[in-house]
């Protein structure tokens, strides 16, 4: 284990806001972040305790067989009570969590969460996989009382790289693995698997397949699918495991089947990876825009063309002086480019030519030194990881923040944009009497459309801070869904993103989805209310 990874590890999770619990900003932070935003309290809301929450007894206790496998230490159960979207740091702020787990299991073999699957099918336990618990869509809670108890299935004792193929250039990677301990077992072999979304640091390998999670790659190889050869799935009907296949013409694919699963048609346990040589050439620069309908145009030419961007994030005004990259109130365009193989600078040069002619100024770059450029790259990086924790400072000030993205096409899109700002805008001046910050960024760019990533910040309702979350969430959905967009491009469904993935589906798709539930989980205990009803 490296000295990093050991740093990493003696470190505590917050087990009710986001990441470590000393990187949360402190109450002269929050109160500053506050002032920034009108309609705030005026100091922080108290960090909550877990002994405030009086959890009760178990109602189900898992047989000797299995003791050694689970805990039901209050702490260990409030911590996997929820995910950290803003609604679960409110509801914890304001000690109202929700259902806490019964159990805690963490399985360190197939053949553990398999007994574990059959003793909770026979008690009626609902089974709850967990990863890092990052989940911002409500994946990983549990709502309702149709079952007796609650079972949260964490999968980070599974957590090993098994087997390397050099010459497929592949992993068999177990599920259960963090973002950064993948990586510092691949690092030896020259490898990487490079899929670093922003959650990289308290997510696991399992979460990102169980919710086609986005990553790195702003053009190409976006999501985890890309990077996915196959799986191995535990489910209460038995175990499923794919060919490994650099391609397939051979019926539906079965990969295709639990990957956006979220947990409940199966147990994804570990899967086998597509991984690369680790990048050695990297170059970086900003583009900064007036008018921001022509930097969509600059993004739009960069993503139809062949030059392939590691980065190609558009900030628009807000977005940008939110992040620190512009406060001069232009949009900011981030360009990234690497490789592995040999230099990218000449690429980096082409796409700023053609960012200028949209009416861009290149302001800085960092050609072939090995890393992100100062400046307004280095701005938005150190934003980027930061804001997370800002918003739960927000949070304890009463503040009401949401971030949601979704995916359209480019014709959609200025539209789409517009009216999300406006609508969603005024109904968070509506339900708060404060006027709100809408911000957007483009995160992933395609020849045929792009995902925009909206931030909304807003003074709250002291106490009623979840209602107003709830109002801008239907809101939001609404528009998403009457520009046809789709209700997430990478965050997941979960629970909080149902009603409007209800409505997208095609009913034909949602009948056969509910005929492989019922036929791989018969008794329903796999994740309850996730993309299907419990």
């Amino acid at each position: 284990m490296s000295a990093e990874t050991v740093a990493r590890t003696s470190r505590d999770r917050s087990w009710w806001g986001w990441g470590w619990a000393d990187a949360q900003p402190d109450d002269a932070e929050c109160v500053a972040l506050g002032a920034l935003v009108p309609g705030t309290l005026a100091r922080p809301l108290p960090l909550p305790e877990v002994a405030d929450l009086h959890i009760g007894r178990p109602a189900a206790e898992a047989p000797r067989s299995l003791g050694h496998l689970v805990t039901y230490d209050p702490e260990e159960r409030a911590s996997h009570a929820m995910g950290k979207a803003y609604r679960d740091v409110a509801r914890a702020l304001r000690g109202r969590p929700g259902r806490i787990p019964d159990l805690v299991a963490r399985p360190a073999r197939d053949q553990d969460v398999a007994d574990l699957l059959e003793w909770a099918g026979e008690r009626r336990v609902a089974v709850v996989p967990y990863g890092g618990g990052s989940s911002v869509v409500g994946g990983v809670e549990y709502r309702g009382d149709a079952h007796r108890a609650v079972l949260s299935l964490d999968l980070t004792a599974m957590d090993r790289v098994l087997e390397i193929d050099d010459d497929s250039r592949a992993a068999r990677i177990q599920a259960g693995v963090l973002g950064p301990a993948l990586e510092d077992r691949l690092r030896p072999h020259g490898l990487t698997l490079r899929h670093f979304p922003q959650s990289f640091e308290f997510s696991t390998l399992g979460g990102w397949l169980a919710t086609r999670a986005g990553g790195h790659y702003a053009t190409g190889r976006t999501h985890i699918d890309d990077f996915t050869q196959s799986l191995h799935v535990v489910t209460p009907a038995g175990t499923s495991t794919s060919w490994r296949l650099p391609a397939s013409g051979a019926g539906p694919s079965p990969d295709r089947l639990f990957l956006g699963s979220e947990g409940t048609l199966g147990v994804i346990t570990e899967a086998w990876m597509r991984v690369q040589e680790r990048p050695r050439h990297k170059a970086s620069a900003s583009v900064s825009f007036t008018d921001f309908q022509a930097a969509l145009l600059a993004v739009r030419a960069l993503a139809r063309s062949d030059l392939a961007p590691a980065n190609c994030r558009l900030l628009d005004a807000g977005e940008a002086a939110l992040s620190g990259a512009s406060r001069d109130g232009h949009a900011v365009l981030v360009l990234g480019f690497e490789s592995s193989t040999g230099p990218v600078a000449d690429r980096l040069s082409q796409a700023l030519e053609l960012a200028r002619a949209h009416g861009g100024r290149a302001d800085a770059d960092g050609q072939d030194r090995g890393g992100p450029a100062d400046g307004a790259v280095g701005a938005w990086r150190s934003a980027f990881l930061r804001m997370p924790y800002l918003r739960d400072g927000l949070a304890r000030m009463g503040a009401v923040t949401e971030t949601f993205e979704t995916a359209t096409t480019w014709d959609r899109l200025p539209a789409l944009i517009d009216a999300v700002r406006t609508e969603v805008g005024a109904a968070a001046h509506k339900a708060t009497g404060h006027p709100a910050i809408v911000n957007c960024r483009l995160t992933h760019v395609y020849p045929d459309g792009a995902a925009p990533y909206f931030t909304v910040i807003s003074g709250g309702r002291p106490g009623d801070e979840v209602a107003v979350w709830d109002d801008l969430k239907a809101v939001a959905g609404e528009v998403l869904h009457r520009h046809r967009a789709t209700v997430t491009h990478h965050h997941a469904v979960g629970r909080d993103h149902r009603p409007h993935y209800d409505l997208q589906r095609p009913e034909p798709f949602a009948r056969a989805l509910r005929a492989v539930k019922r036929t791989l989980d018969p008794g329903g205990i796999l994740n309850p209310g996730v993309l299907l009803d419990g």
